[in-house]
Parts: C-alpha cells; sequence; structure tokens
C-alpha cells in the first residue's frame, strides 16, 4: 500500500531561507513541497488553493500598507479557512509574546530554524500526525510562563507595615517597635493587624516567615 506523501507549504520571506527549508524537507521520501510562499497573505492564498497538510510558517514577515499579514495572523487565517491543514512555525523569534501570539493563533507547533534538521523533518511529521511539537527552549519559556501565572499575587504591605514587620523580625517588642517609629503602641497593634490580614496568617512568628519567603524582608 503506498502512502501519501505529507503535502507542505514552505511561507518564509527570504528567498534563500525559504529554499533551503524546501530543499531539506525535497530529501524526505515522504514530504511533497507543493508551494512556497514569500508572505503571510500568499501563504493564506496558496493554502486555500492547494489545501495541504501542513504550513510551515514564519513568524515575522513584513507587513505593509495593503493585504500583507503577518506569520501569526496568516496562521489564523489559514487555521480557519481551510480545514484539516495544520501550521508548524517555523522562525528564529522566541520571545513570550510571539510563542503566546502563535499558540493562540492555532499554530500546532513552534520550533526554531537553528534546530538540527532531523528535529525539523520529525516535527513536521509529527504535528500532521496530530501531536504538538515544541522546541526544548520554547517549551521552557512556556512552563516558567504557566508557573507565574498560576502563582498568586505577592501581597503588598505599606511602608509603614515593612517598617513594623523588619521590627518584629529582629526582635523587638510592640512598645519598643511604637517608641522606634515615634507612634503608638496601639497604632503598631493596628499595623500588625493589617500586615496578619494581608499575609493570611495569625501571629508573629509566621508573618515574618511568610515574608521572608516571598522576599518582602
Amino acid at each position: 500500500m503506498t502512502v501519501r506523501p505529507i503535502r507542505v507549504i514552505v511561507a518564509d520571506d527570504h528567498p534563500i531561507v525559504r529554499s533551503g527549508i524546501a530543499a531539506l524537507l525535497a530529501l524526505a521520501d515522504d514530504i511533497d513541497v507543493v508551494a512556497e510562499a514569500a508572505s503571510g497573505a500568499e501563504a493564506v492564498a496558496l493554502a486555500q488553493e492547494h489545501r495541504p497538510d501542513l504550513v510551515l510558517m514564519d513568524l515575522r514577515m513584513p507587513v505593509a500598507d495593503g493585504p500583507e499579514i503577518d506569520g501569526a495572523a496568516a496562521t489564523a487565517l489559514i487555521i480557519e479557512s481551510v480545514p484539516g491543514t495544520r501550521v508548524l512555525i517555523l522562525t528564529t523569534y522566541e520571545t513570550d509574546d510571539h510563542i503566546l501570539g502563535a499558540i493562540e493563533a492555532g499554530a500546532s507547533g513552534y520550533l526554531l530554524k537553528a534546530a538540527p534538521q532531523e528535529e525539523i523533518l520529525a516535527g513536521v511529521r509529527s504535528v500532521v500526525g496530530g501531536q504538538t511539537v515544541l522546541a526544548p527552549a520554547i517549551a521552557a519559556k512556556l512552563v516558567a510562563r504557566m508557573r507565574q501565572e498560576a502563582s498568586p499575587p505577592r501581597p503588598k504591605l505599606s511602608a509603614r507595615e515593612l517598617d513594623v514587620l523588619r521590627l518584629v523580625a529582629a526582635g523587638n517588642s510592640n512598645p519598643a517597635i511604637a517608641g522606634r517609629l515615634f507612634i503608638s503602641e496601639a497604632t503598631v497593634k493596628t499595623h500588625l493587624l493589617h500586615v496578619f490580614e494581608k499575609l493570611g496568617v495569625s501571629d508573629r512568628t509566621r508573618a515574618v516567615t511568610l515574608a521572608l519567603e516571598l522576599g518582602l524582608l
């Protein structure tokens, strides 16, 4: 039984780079480059014409007045208008904004042009097979971003509350803190109650410990 080759469109605005990628794909017996696009708009038009299995898309392409769009916008249009066609980003850009923009647009993978040739070929096959492919550096960035977003926001203590908590951490009693800061003992207690509430604790020791853990002190 003959297996149909994977039909791919290569989209990159640099002719030499585009030709190099196409030549790399042509070396694989199971991949057929059906078209090359020099812009985002051309990639969309060619995808609608050829209905390939995959578009290998660069992200940063010149956007001029008129119909030109960048790689992320082209990805979104292809995913919307050509059901069954997947998009694999192949680019030199790895900032958080580029990564998230491409994934939100519907890309099934994100590889860097500096990746080994076998990694790029394997990425094409994996994405067409229904998997998501991310370069190790990209995966690490996404994990770090997700952890950061999942972390609860750090409580914000006022300057005076921090002054009081620092003195508590140094072992000072409420009367001693009042004398050092030239405020009443009642005011010290009020500041501490606010600190306890913001940190979600009920005693001085835990307040100091948590403040240290959070980098507030």
